[in-house]
């Protein structure tokens, strides 16, 4: 039998309950098979249950008396009366997302929007590739000055691998990312247990300087800022206090290797 494939649409089908139950099986391997896919569908879960969250107390109130009229009007000769109900429930779903953006938003308020998602998108980063076994990165540790010189022609800033050893990592190797219209280096590292960081650099054209802010969401955490240039991320599931310290020893050898 052939398998059919498989795309983002079935993602969102699967969260709605509406992916044919013959086509179950096929669909958990396939996200299996693509670990991407498999971080998106944890993502689109999450933010679901966020915004079911955010919206509880208001899908108890009463249905504005507008709403009440436009669901109770009488349809046109020969139109079909669910037509009617799915423009209702449409525009209501319309208020409630822009509402469930306005509770959601606030945790973000402290950062402009694209420091934000420069950090979602080193969270996103570090969940795909710090679970893989055997392509966790593109070059290997082995190759350092390669690596260090090619992310930073391909990133268009200056670039190191910062070493870690003081805060019990060990450099696993990197990879290029895509970040928008730019492009993003990424530095893998792991401690004696197994457990993973990540650096996510990209270049920054504002000069600005931002200090340290934090971002937690989907199981990980991101630490991130501007300065000199850069715009980093260093994202895990450690502790706070982990990230800071490598932060720190991150944003020292930087600058230091810039000025050099």
């Amino acid at each position: 039998m052939i398998q059919r494939g498989y795309s983002e649409r079935d993602i969102h089908l699967a969260l709605d309950g509406e992916l044919p139950p013959d086509d179950l099986a096929g669909f958990e391997r396939w996200l299996a098979a693509n670990p991407d896919m498999q971080a998106l569908a944890q993502r689109y879960t999450q933010d679901r249950q966020q915004l079911v969250g955010a919206l509880e107390g208001i899908l108890a109130e009463p249905v504005p008396e507008r709403l009440s009229r436009l669901a109770g009007a009488k349809p046109r000769a020969g139109s079909d009366s669910r037509h009617l109900f799915r423009y209702a429930a449409a525009a209501a779903l319309f208020v409630a997302g822009g509402l469930a953006g306005y509770l959601v938003a606030p945790q973000f308020s402290s950062a402009t929007p694209p420091l934000v998602q420069m950090a979602d998108n080193a969270i996103d980063a570090h969940l795909i590739y710090s679970n893989e076994k055997l392509h966790v990165v593109e070059v290997g540790a082995d190759q350092r000055d390669h690596l260090q010189g090619w992310l930073s022609k391909r990133v268009g800033v200056k670039l190191i691998a910062p070493d870690l050893k003081n805060q019990g990592f060990e450099l696993v190797g990197g990879r290029l990312l895509p970040a928008g219209k730019k492009t993003a280096a990424q530095f893998m590292y792991q401690d004696a247990t197994g457990n993973r960081v990540s650096l996510y650099v990209t270049r920054d054209e504002t000069g600005a300087d931002t200090g340290y802010r934090v971002l937690e969401e989907r199981g990980a955490r991101a630490l991130y800022w501007l300065d000199g240039g850069y715009a980093c991320a260093v994202a895990g599931s450690t502790p706070e206090g982990t990230l800071s310290a490598i932060a720190d020893a991150t944003y020292k050898q930087l600058l230091e290797d810039q000025k050099g």
